[in-house]
């Protein structure tokens, strides 16, 4: 979903992390690697012999995972991972546990959920929830999962398409070229399909999903131990969290009937045993050129830090003027806080000289590989060189795109909202093939959801965010700006908000599917401030949109693919292409690592959490697992981490063993993970993941769910 959309569904930048949107690339023929092309410098990409890589399931490297671990699986272990697992469309992933359509996945993947189905007189992020029976079970206002059944390699017919095309009609061709593809697939609101580039445009596949958007919530722990340490402890171990959440997704109005699902380890993980994570990793940069990195660096690294830290202070503020205030800022102020701290990483290994040194290294042999190749060099050569020009048009535009067209200066869901209306008929109108992506045919019900949400939107955190927003539009633009002129006029930004805030009736659903029904006759005829606003400005908001992808996406994208070229050349699929928000399949093991001379151990146990705990925030159990102590078997494992290589977009996903079985659940990664958006360090990055006995000796001796705790045992 485009980020101007973002705010209608999940925003999570970092443990949940809604990807952006991976540029799709032309697509010239996919070379052979050729296994005798030696000419040039060796090239110091090679995985060696590490866990790493977040591998395609239709390219898995099975006899690589043989010769390090002694297991190699089938081509049926691996069709059951796939049915097993799910991805939830805000940014998550989950999996399969029951035959009866039960998902398990992190509590902070379900806390949007969560938060919509509470109120003042029941806050069900404190208390927690649990449905004793069937009929208990609550519906999401607006959860999506998606279920793939099925892979196509379209790389032909994107080549196709994309013959010959000059550097204007690119974006253009490839926009409709993506169209067709998602359209011809998609053959009901119960399917999905996207076409993902691959290998930075190496190869292109067509996923295919099953859509279920009836998402019930089953169970949810208190906040205060899901998220135990709070910000402190994020990314950190030892950690003492059950970051879970039991979701049921029914089809027809009754639970799926899901006849591949994980089993369930009793045992759960041991040390050094080998252990495998198959989820949605969000975004990696792994391949980007130095360039690319160092515009990262630079400039949007630095600038995305500054204004989420000015967002952060902002809410915490906020959240402290009484309960009501803290219960609806507290997903978006952990979003804020996880986002910061994911930058903060990211952002520290790209100034670490002996890596960037690496990434220089490694380039730097590339190109002289290619360089000794005539022909290649004639095809590819220039490639580097213009995407390092497209980062001086990057500059150039990225702020207005960014804060106008994105919404980073117009946070606002009731924004989003009229946006997404107004130019609803006008899209629409068009050709499939023609239209901005969020309203191709393929993405239509995934929108429409978010639209029509009856959860409530808070008028008092609108204001406050928007007119937050507003101020930091005019600030980074300045006041003479010509669209700030527009935008704002003679209005102070945060009374500006307020006016639109409480003028407004796009908080009823009932208000947007009239409009939206309505057409365009509808729309221009309201007189709503909000509806107002995104007609005075959508035209400059395209365009800035249009540039940005013709001057920014188009070269990097067109010219990465040229790259691409070049590493298939040296690689091939022996290496693992960058993380689209796709499945992929991790193997690793359990083990501990050692940090400036202090070894690490791999777990921690429930007894540690009641020694970690203080009675304040944001180290305070819940008052039912101070009650429960007593019965509880206090050695039993609860957090642990494992070599596995993951990435935002992973939480929630399934930690299994080679017989399938469940033993345990990933919901974060150690501090040295952080920097695995660009590489990974098999001596120190972890996944961190809560213990499959814990979950169990929780949910059957703390909560009481004997229901749940016999549908994981079946």
């Amino acid at each position: 979903m485009h980020r101007s959309l973002a705010l209608l569904g999940c925003l999570t930048l970092a443990a949940c992390a809604c990807p952006e949107r991976a540029p799709l690339c032309p697509s010239t023929e996919v070379p052979t690697p050729h296994p005798t092309a030696t000419s040039g410098p060796p090239l110091a990409a090679g995985l060696g012999d590490t866990d790493e890589g977040m591998w395609l399931l239709n390219e898995f490297p099975t006899e690589r995972l043989e010769r390090l671990h002694g297991f190699a699986p089938t081509q049926a272990w691996l069709d059951h991972v796939r049915d097993s697992s799910i991805r939830l469309a805000g940014g998550c992933s989950g999996s399969l546990v029951s035959s009866h359509g039960l998902v398990m996945t992190n509590h902070h993947c379900a806390e949007k959920c969560i938060q919509q189905l509470s109120t003042k007189q029941k806050d069900l992020t404190e208390a927690g929830f649990y449905a004793a029976s069937a009929a208990d079970e609550l519906r999401c206002p607006d959860m999506e999962v998606n279920q793939l059944t099925g892979i196509e390699d379209v790389t032909d017919r994107m080549k196709a398409a994309l013959a010959g095309a000059s550097e204007q009609e690119f974006a253009t061709r490839r926009k409709a070229a993506v169209a067709s593809l998602e359209q011809a697939c998609t053959t009901s609101d119960a399917v999905r399909c996207d076409v993902v580039d691959l290998y930075r445009g190496g190869k292109y596949h067509l996923y295919k999903y099953r859509r279920f958007q009836d998402v019930r919530l089953v169970f949810a722990p208190e906040v205060a131990i899901a998220f135990f340490g709070g910000d402190p402890d994020n990314f950190m171990f030892p950690r003492f969290d059950l970051d879970v959440s039991f979701l049921r997704i029914y089809d027809g109005g009754a639970p799926l009937a899901s006849s591949r699902h994980f089993g369930w380890s009793a045992a759960g993980a041991a040390e050094g045993e080998l252990t495998f994570v198959a989820g949605h990793p969000g975004s990696t940069e792994r391949s980007l050129t130095v360039s690319q990195l160092a515009n990262r660096r630079d400039v949007r690294l630095p600038e995305r830090l500054l204004w989420w830290s000015e967002e952060r202070g902002l809410l915490t503020e906020w959240s402290q003027r009484g309960e009501d205030q803290r219960r609806l800022a507290r997903s978006l102020l952990f979003k804020r806080e996880n986002a910061i701290k994911a930058y903060k990483g990211r952002l520290a290994a790209l100034h670490d000289s002996a890596f960037f040194a690496r990434k220089v290294d490694e380039e730097r042999a590339l190109r002289a590989r290619v360089a000794a190749d005539p022909a290649l060099a004639a095809s590819v050569g220039g490639a580097w060189d213009a995407i390092e020009s497209a980062q001086t048009a990057r500059r150039r535009l990225h702020r207005h795109y960014e804060l106008v067209e994105e919404g980073e200066g117009l946070e606002s869901t009731l924004f989003s909202i009229a946006r997404a209306l107004v130019r609803g008929p006008e899209e629409l109108g068009k050709p499939n093939a023609e239209r901005l992506h969020e309203f191709g045919d393929a993405n239509l019900p995934a929108l429409k959801q978010s639209l029509f949400s009856s959860a409530p939107v808070s008028a008092e955190l609108e204001s406050l965010t928007l007119g937050a927003s507003l101020v930091h539009l005019r600030e980074v633009l300045g006041p003479d700006d010509a669209l700030v002129k527009k935008l704002l006029g003679a209005d102070e930004p945060r009374e500006l908000a307020r006016r639109l805030v409480a003028g407004t009736k796009l908080a009823d659903p009932k208000v947007r599917q009239a409009l939206w029904d309505g057409g365009k006759a509808a729309l221009d005829a309201s007189k709503d401030p909000f509806i107002e606003l995104a007609r005075r400005i959508d035209g400059e908001a395209r365009a800035y949109r249009r540039r940005f992808e013709q001057e920014v996406d188009g070269v990097e994208t067109r010219n990465g693919e040229l790259v691409a070229k070049a590493r298939f050349l040296a690689f091939g699929t022996a290496q693992y292409p960058d993380a689209t928000f796709t499945l992929r399949l991790s193997y690793g093991v359990v083990r501990g690592w050692s940090d400036e001379g202090r070894d690490v151990a791999p777990f921690t146990t429930l007894g540690g959490a009641f020694e970690r705990a203080t009675g304040k925030e944001p180290f305070a159990l819940p008052q039912r697992w101070l009650d429960a102590r007593s019965k509880l078997a206090l050695d039993t494992p609860f957090d642990f981490v494992t070599t596995n290589d993951i990435i935002g977009g992973n939480s929630g996903s399934p930690v299994f063993n080679a017989k399938s079985e469940i033993v345990g659940l990933v919901f974060d990664g150690n501090i040295h993970s952080l920097g695995g958006a660009f590489g990974f360090d098999d001596q120190k990055n972890r996944a961190v993941a809560v213990h499959s006995r814990a979950l169990v000796e929780a949910l059957a001796k703390i909560y009481g769910a004997a229901r749940l705790v016999e549908e994981l045992g079946k």
